[in-house]
């Protein structure tokens, strides 16, 4: 888990006079950040959902993980009960107090440019992060797995010759 704030330590507030009071910070010296009074923490797993999603949501990306880690997400898949597909599935996140660092393994799509798929995959876990954390993004290492070809079909079991 990570700390965006500071220590949850809270200040105690001066003595006011009902003359200084307004609005809603009655008793809370003005001025005060309220971001200063408490602190957030935000796990290392919401850090790969988010990247997960962003990096889903570009055109060019067949899908997420290494052929290890597609098994078994398929495999998971037809499993009741066994809570479907993984959002982080092929993320890997390192992240501090202020700043993280991500590693997604991707899949193409055979045609595209896979140059321009992988900057557009930066760009948009980058940006994604940083909206939705504030946490810094220092590094978006992208690692290209494999391509998937148009003829290939994931959902039909291979047939085997007799």
């Amino acid at each position: 888990m990570t700390d965006t704030g500071l220590p949850n330590r809270p200040e105690t507030p001066r003595a006011v006079s009902l003359g200084e009071r307004s609005g809603k910070s009655v008793g809370v010296p003005h001025g005060s950040d309220p971001g200063s009074r408490g602190r957030t923490t935000i796990a290392d797993g919401v850090v790969a959902k988010i990247a997960g999603m962003a990096a889903r949501d570009v055109p060019g990306v067949h899908s997420m993980g290494g052929g290890f880690a597609r098994g078994m997400g398929a495999m998971r898949e037809r499993m009741p009960g066994a809570g479907g597909k993984s959002v982080t599935s092929g993320v890997k996140v390192e992240v501090g107090e202020v700043q993280t660092a991500v590693d997604p393994e991707i899949v193409v799509e055979y045609g595209v440019s896979i140059i321009d798929v992988a900057g557009d995959v930066r760009e948009n876990v980058i940006a994604a992060i940083e909206r939705m954390t504030g946490l810094e993004v220092v590094e978006v290492n992208i690692a290209v797995g494999d391509v998937h070809l148009p003829d290939e079909d994931e959902e039909q079991p291979e047939r085997r010759l007799e």
